[in-house]
């Protein structure tokens, strides 16, 4: 583990180095410090592994990250940047920003667990405070001071550089005077996550940071959709013409900042989702719809990858705001690979009633920017999106082959399923890993 410090160490004299020299980028300035290169294609293309490219949100897809982790960690794990639920909307209130909730989940789920200290390192990161919020204010003083007990197996580098930060998030709370932050049921790892964003001005050295802290394989990316300092809000129209503002108020709406998300019986839309979009929480454009750019990387990775996953989880809400951004739909529809569409095992709020097609259709038009300005719209047939889709045992959601045959999708795999008990019937993730070894094998072998 001490090989691996990445000389943390020197992050103190890092921090007056960067405050002394405003004009200096923080971001090239920290990498530079480390003495490391970081390239998301160099890491992507020095591999003999498969590479993949997944979108999905925070929650649904974490459940196989292990078991993906056997066949291949060349993977770019593309990230929506729009969750306002839980303690990423306090962060968010209180110090703006984009949410970084789902990005930190995947971050945790990719990091190293082989050694005490790894595992000490995923512990404390992993850590959400009580939910009584004068417990959950004194347990995080506990932390920040270094004297938790959650510190214990954590030496010296690591507890100096994440306590840095730790430090730096108390002290951003704290100027906020005419803001009262509320820790309850708050996560370590945001707040970890959100200081160093905010002191590097930069998602993507937050990211970085993150990364080399938690010890996630190098050639394993985790990149928002959108690289951005900037709030954002999802938007969705309905197909009745009613607008809904916010992620959480389309996909789980709850009564209370911080009560428990409960994803599988939320009440059901006035009617289905038509499109999604963002919208801006901040300026002059407050609430308006905005058009941000792709992040440059991402695009980057879906030329080069073997294969394009469409993960399960929120449709609208995790996958969509990915797809509708200007450039996603024009370069997947170019690419001969497989592309695969894990269909979900349940249904939810934002596809109560759904058959597979629909799903298809569903992000077919998101790729297609077919509800946006017109302008800007695809005419791509939904095979130039999707050629495969797995299929959980047992699952929910009608499979009407008939109907995807008609939009051109005609390869079918059905995948052992297990009962979760939160949310139903999920991919038993041996067998969903064998599978996409097995469709990545066969693409190979017709490729050759």
């Amino acid at each position: 583990m001490v090989d691996s410090l990445l000389k943390f160490g020197t992050f103190i004299p890092l921090c007056n180095q960067l405050s002394a020299s405003p004009s200096s980028s923080p971001r090239s300035l920290f990498m530079n410090s480390l003495n490391i290169h970081h390239s998301p294609t160099a890491a992507a293309t020095t591999s003999n592994q498969p590479s993949l490219l997944v979108f999905s949100g925070g929650t649904a897809f974490n459940g196989v990250v292990e078991e993906l982790k056997k066949l291949t960690t060349s993977v770019a794990h593309v990230l929506p940047v729009s969750d306002d639920g839980g303690s990423t909307a306090e962060i968010v209130r209180v110090l703006g920003g984009p949410a970084v909730g789902d990005i930190r989940s995947r971050c945790l789920r990719l990091s190293d667990e082989s050694t005490s200290e790894a595992l000490a390192v995923r512990t404390l990161l992993g850590f959400r405070l009580p939910l009584d919020a004068r417990q959950a204010k004194l347990e995080w003083y506990s932390i920040v001071e270094g004297e938790h007990p959650l510190w214990k197996d954590v030496s010296k580098p690591y507890r100096e550089t994440i306590r840095a930060f730790l430090a730096y998030f108390q002290n951003q709370i704290l100027r906020r005077t005419n803001e009262s932050f509320s820790f309850s049921n708050g996560s370590i790892g945001n707040f970890f996550f959100a200081g160093a964003r905010i002191f590097f001005q930069s998602l993507d050295a937050a990211i970085f940071l993150f990364s080399r802290v938690s010890q996630i394989p190098t050639e394993s990316l985790v990149l928002p959709v959108i690289s951005t300092n900037d709030r954002l809000t999802l938007g969705c129209e309905l197909w009745d013409g009613m607008i809904i503002r916010g992620q959480n108020e389309i996909s789980h709406p709850t009564s209370g900042s911080f009560q428990l998300i409960d994803k599988v019986n939320s009440s059901a839309l006035p009617s289905r989702i038509k499109r999604v979009f963002y919208m801006s929480s901040e300026g002059s454009n407050l609430l308006h719809e905005v058009f941000p750019p792709v992040n440059p990387s991402v695009l980057e990775q879906l030329r080069n990858v073997d294969c394009i996953i469409y993960g399960m989880g929120s449709l609208f809400t995790s996958i969509c705001p990915s797809l509708v951004l200007l450039g996603v739909g024009e370069i997947i529809s170019s690419r001969s690979c497989a592309k695969v569409l894990l269909l979900n095992g349940t249904y939810d709020r934002e596809t109560s009633g759904f058959s597979a097609s629909c799903f298809v259709t569903a992000i077919t038009d998101a790729l297609n920017r077919t509800y946006g300005h017109l302008n800007n719209s695809l005419k791509n047939n939904p095979s130039q999106y999707i050629n495969t889709i797995f299929v959980p045992k047992d699952g929910q959601i009608p499979v009407d082959i008939e109907i995807l045959a008609a939009q051109g999708i005609v390869h079918v795999v059905h995948v052992e399923s297990v009962q979760d008990p939160k949310v139903g019937i999920v991919y038993e993730p041996t067998s969903l890993i064998q599978a996409l070894a097995d469709l990545l094998i066969g693409s190979t072998n017709t490729q050759s």
